[in-house]
């Protein structure tokens, strides 16, 4: 088949899977070798992966610090996932990569409301706020993406995933204190060559890949890469009769390399994603007791609604949501990179642009009864940026890379809160005049236009120097400058029989009653933010042996102060927003680390482990602000967070015929000082215990704590243990080989609310995933099973606003099953 009629065949049959941003060009090329290597070898050239493919006994070259190295002589603790290895495990986003991960954690809600975490920090537990960033840098072809949500993508035509622990602030900027990801691509290339995989399972799954590369001249490379993915709902909401949690992905890449002379190239890239799931929906999952009086708590409100929920067994997977659902988004974007090879030193240029579109539907009271019918924030992202690095060349004792980065964002966001006609009773005081009459909130509205701005700028560099024969003095520094400014403007409206045409702003208030104003209320506010920052890292590495190297760091780093774009706490009189919290202060973080990197029997076996030690001032979190009938968060300063641990990563490969790797994390993360974090479930909901009195105890209706304090108890999201495991044996058959794959995980128990709550800690589970199949150079077939024991767990627990005791979870998926063929040509 010509490569003219491949591309029209790929153009028009398929789209790439999810929303997958992956838009810019390539890092310095990867040098893999696909046989064992000789006795006598350059020891610079090649490395070991950390998780070797099993027809794959050669060594991996990563880009992890910005230069091509053997991954094993990086002085970081680093992992890296080959594309073939994400391939045939069915690895195909980023939650699906935690698995295999046990030191990476990735929570999502819904796209937006995403968050990647390492080591148990990176983003605040709850809802997204615009005004902050991040702490993992996540990274697409050298293209920092500056929203999380932006993440959730389906991996295509990837040619490998480093996960990179700890502080990278030197060389992968502010926001990257507790490490990166970093996903590269599969570049053009000057061979033809073609690949085409179908798969389909339970659940009518559907998946088409399809990759196509090859010379349009002798300077000049094309590589085209298209996916699409659908999949049948996990979860029926008998309200609707139709299945939720529906997957609808497609997108496009195109990537054009020229390289005019021997020491130049420059890529071209563009995608354009989209995804069009009904998704996301958390269920039923337990109910707890709150501080409120009983007959506003979930199981007195509900009998008096004359409610009962479709089932109490939340893997059941039914609901009876009544509000739309939906989580569509669009994801592109286009960028230029340019390598010059200047002799002593290469030039690279890293321009990008990227957007992100985000028009979702919630139902927010998670149940059948219309409480809150809207509640959503389609947001629009723009971003532009350019990065300048000069990376030296060679192997002289005197490395170094110098840079510039200059990074310019712009979100718009038009939030909007709808109240139907049972808020009145399960928001209120049932007994109350307000609490009887519908109207009172039956159609309250708050209107909410959020802007925000973002403009950064660093220098930064990173020197290695080789001291001493087999010892390395590795410093760092970048100096950034963070300013963000933004607009806050909630209106808030109803028009009912009752309360026809009222519309209260931030110059007019008192047009609704205190009521409607205690449920939603109006703000204006408009945050500034600037700041200018100095990090840096100093490492020390000594290679003992050719295989045996070792490392020890120190990183002062820190992720950007922010604003407050989700709304504000009022004062302590309850007259006008507190603006004093309008901001919040950046991060700053001590790292300290030991490591060591070893392999054994002709590289066959690999071990390494990393001790860590953690601290952060000022870490960024989410509190509340008191009120009893909505939840509504804000970010906050906890004084200090510590989280230390010890990793390991290990592989065993005595023949090309068997493979085996162990992974493993134990992490301490707690807050050593939060005085005035939000308070759990059991001790809120009731009237706020004001000047000196004392709250009542926990789950007993009274007086509630304005605020708790959580010192010394575990940060949320992040399990104090985490495993991985498998491998893969095959046989020859025929022209190829059969083969028999297995990769299992486990995690223990963690917290799944900011503040740890004796209703939301979510049960420490096991998975396990499980393929067979057969194989030849130029096709693979093979049957898989993932999470083949059904094993019933929740990704997320979250609380019902309003303090009901109410538990609301996000079931993960049931067993999955399928067969794939995938063909290159």
């Amino acid at each position: 088949m010509s490569l003219s009629s491949l591309a029209l065949l790929l153009m028009a049959g398929t789209s790439p899977l999810a929303a997958a941003p992956i838009s810019a060009p390539e890092d310095p090329p990867v040098v893999v070798a696909k046989e064992d290597p000789p006795a006598k070898e350059d020891p610079a050239a090649k490395d070991t992966q950390a998780r070797p493919d099993v027809q794959d006994s050669g060594e991996i070259v990563v880009t992890a610090r910005r230069r091509a190295e053997r991954i094993q002589e990086v002085p970081i603790a680093l992992t890296v996932v080959g594309g073939d290895e994400l391939e045939k495990t069915g690895t195909y986003n980023l939650n699906r990569l935690q698995q295999s991960q046990p030191a990476l954690q990735f929570y999502s809600s819904n796209p937006r409301n995403s968050a990647i975490n390492i080591r148990g920090l990176g983003a605040p537990f709850g809802l997204t706020n615009d005004g902050i960033e991040q702490g993992v840098g996540f990274y697409v072809d050298q293209v920092y993406i500056g929203r999380v949500g932006a993440s959730t993508f389906d991996f295509v035509d990837v040619d490998r995933v480093e996960v990179l622990r700890g502080p990278q602030g030197t060389l992968y900027g502010k926001n990257t204190t507790a490490g990166a990801v970093n996903i590269t691509t599969r570049a053009p290339s000057f061979t033809p060559e073609s690949k085409v995989e179908l798969s389909g399972g339970n659940y009518d799954f559907i998946q088409a890949k399809a990759s196509l590369s090859g010379p349009l001249s002798d300077k000049v490379a094309l590589r085209i890469s298209s996916s699409i993915t659908s999949r049948g709902g996990t979860i029926y909401n008998v309200r609707t009769d139709e299945y939720l949690h529906r997957q609808s992905t497609l997108g496009f890449r195109g990537q054009l390399l020229w390289k005019p002379s021997a020491n130049l190239d420059l890529t071209l890239a563009g995608d354009f994603n989209q995804q069009n799931p009904l998704c996301c929906v958390q269920i039923y999952a337990r109910t707890g007791a709150t501080q409120r009086a009983l007959n506003r708590q979930y199981a007195g409100l509900a009998a008096a609604a004359g409610y009962t929920p479709p089932s109490t067994d939340p893997f059941d997977r039914v609901t009876d949501l009544d509000a739309r659902i939906n989580s569509r988004q669009e994801i592109g974007g286009a960028s230029l990179v340019a390598n010059w090879d200047l002799g002593p030193a290469t030039l690279t240029s890293v321009t990008a642009w990227r957007y992100w579109d985000w028009q979702p539907a919630n139902d927010r009271d998670f149940i059948g009864l219309p409480i809150t019918t809207v509640s959503q924030n389609p947001s629009q992202q723009q971003q532009v940026s350019q990065e300048l690095r000069l990376t030296s060349n060679g192997s002289s004792r005197l490395e170094y890379t110098l840079g510039a980065f200059f990074f310019h964002q712009k979100i718009d966001t038009q939030g909007s809160q709808v109240q139907g006609s049972a808020a009145s009773a399960w928001l209120l005081n049932p007994t109350s005049a307000g609490g009887r009459n519908p109207d009172t909130l039956n159609g309250l509205t708050s209107t909410n236009d959020i802007h925000f701005k973002n403009d950064s700028f660093a220098l930064f560099g990173k020197l290695n120097w080789e001291a001493l024969k087999g010892l390395h003095i590795q410093p760092g520094l970048r100096l950034n400058y963070d300013r963000k400014s933004g607009s806050y403007i909630a209106t808030v409206s109803i028009n009912n029989a009752t309360y026809p045409n009222k519309v209260a702003t931030c110059a007019n208030p008192t047009t609704l009653n205190a009521d409607q104003l205690n449920t939603l209320a109006p703000q204006c506010y408009d945050p500034e933010f600037s700041a200018w920052n100095v990090s840096g890292d100093l490492t020390v590495s000594y290679d003992f042996a050719r295989d045996v190297h070792g490392y020890a760091t120190y990183a002062r780093s820190f992720k950007s102060g922010g604003i407050n774009l989700s709304g504000l706490p009022l004062n302590s009189t309850n007259t006008a927003v507190d603006l004093t919290k309008e901001t919040v202060k950046p991060e700053k973080v001590d790292h300290f680390e030991l490591g060591l990197k070893t392999q054994f029997l002709d590289r066959r076996v690999t071990f390494n482990i990393a001790g860590f030690w953690t601290e952060i001032s000022n870490y960024q979190a989410t509190v509340n602000n008191g009120q009893t009938t909505v939840i509504r968060g804000y970010l906050a300063n906890a004084d200090k967070v510590r989280v230390r641990g010890v990793e390991f990563d290990s592989s065993f490969r005595p023949s090309q015929r068997l493979n085996l790797y162990v992974n493993g994390a134990y992490t301490d993360a707690k807050y050593k000082r939060f005085v005035n974090a939000p308070c759990p479930p059991e001790l809120s909901g009731g009237n706020p215990a004001l000047n000196g009195a004392t709250p009542a105890p926990a789950g007993t209706p009274g007086l509630s704590p304005l605020v708790c304090d959580i010192s010394g108890q575990v940060l949320p999201g992040i399990s104090k243990w985490a495993f991985a495991w498998g491998g893969e044996v095959n046989v020859p058959v025929g022209s190829g080989q059969a083969y028999l794959g297995y990769d299992g995980s486990w995690r223990s128990k963690f917290s799944s609310n900011p503040s740890p709550s004796a209703y939301t800690w979510i049960d420490g589970y096991s998975l396990s995933n499980v393929r067979a199949g057969w194989r030849r150079d130029d096709l693979n077939v093979y049957a898989w099973v993932r999470n083949a024991f059904d094993q019933h767990y929740f990704e997320l627990l979250s609380t019902q606003s309003g303090s009901t005791g109410l538990i609301v979870g996000q079931p993960g998926d049931p067993r999955t099953y399928g067969l794939t063929i995938s063909k290159s040509f």
